[in-house]
């Protein structure tokens, strides 16, 4: 049997997307368009015999941090040594970086012997959205609506490196609405929520009180007309952890996030919901 290796397609990258959600992932249904946007040099396919069999994305961002995703090998190949080999490959791409990634649990123990190590766990809370209104002196607009200059400043607090081509997609794609709160004119919160095949996804959740991103996940909610909300929840912000079991949701999925350097130097306090497992 052949194996190779190459650089995906956008049709490849919507196949990926669409393993994750077998593998009960639940991705944005338009996610795809935005992760390709990013890098498209970056989602790698392995082929058998010149049918997809394996996936591993390896974004590059800015010049030192990179994030790898979408580690998948269909369940027909898997322990047979191809998927290992679509992980040096992409690790290869990513050399020099500090790589994050957000493992399952059952490789967890894999990636610390490739030199990853744990910097906290996101555990995904689903459930009904909250309601109510933003505190007072608090203001919801849309994100589309606010300068992006200011949009990207504000999303670079929680993320190692400018990410303006993801941010830009990942704002505007269909399918999904996006807030940002804004308190005495500054930007105090921002958030997106997109429809997936089961409850739908807010992320990034970003906010400067408990309160405004509660806020800013219920106002979403009802812009989509969402009945169900899951949200990737950092367990090393203990007040996102009390406002998730506040608002009634549940845990239903973890993953580790780690590193092969130092934790990013973020606005912890801040992140209420990391912004995708994928891509970071």
């Amino acid at each position: 049997m052949s194996f190779e290796i190459t650089v995906g397609s956008a049709d490849d990258v919507q196949r990926m997307a669409a393993w994750a959600n077998d593998e009960g992932w639940n991705p944005g249904r338009t996610d795809a368009h935005a992760f390709f946007a990013t890098d498209p040099a970056a989602f790698l396919i392995g082929r058998l015999d010149g049918e997809p069999q394996a996936c591993i994305s390896v974004v590059k961002y800015g010049a030192g941090f990179g994030f790898l995703g979408f580690y998948i090998a269909r369940p027909p190949v898997r322990g047979k040594g191809y998927g290992i080999q679509l992980w040096r490959a992409g690790m290869a791409r990513l050399q020099g970086r500090n790589v994050g990634l957000d493992g399952v649990v059952a490789q967890q123990g894999n990636y610390k012997k490739s030199g990853f190590r744990l910097a906290w766990n996101n555990i995904r809370h689903e459930g009904a959205p909250p309601a109510g209104k933003p505190p007072a002196g608090v203001s919801l607009v849309d994100a589309r609506s606010i300068g992006f200059d200011r949009l990207a400043a504000y999303d670079r607090r929680f993320f190692p490196e400018a990410r303006d081509s993801f941010l830009a997609s990942w704002i505007s794609l269909p399918e999904r609405a996006s807030l940002v709160a804004l308190r005495d004119g500054e930007i105090a919160g921002f958030a997106v929520m997109r429809a997936c095949a089961a409850a739908s996804r807010v992320g990034p959740l970003y906010g400067a009180t408990p309160e405004i991103a509660s806020a800013l996940v219920g106002a979403l909610a009802t812009k989509l007309g969402a009945t169900a909300v899951a949200i990737d929840v950092p367990d090393r912000n203990k007040p996102a952890v009390k406002l998730a079991e506040q608002i009634g949701l549940k845990p239903s999925f973890e993953t580790a996030r780690m590193y092969t350097g130092a934790d990013p130097d973020v606005d912890y306090a801040g992140l209420f919901g990391v912004t995708s497992l994928e891509l970071g």
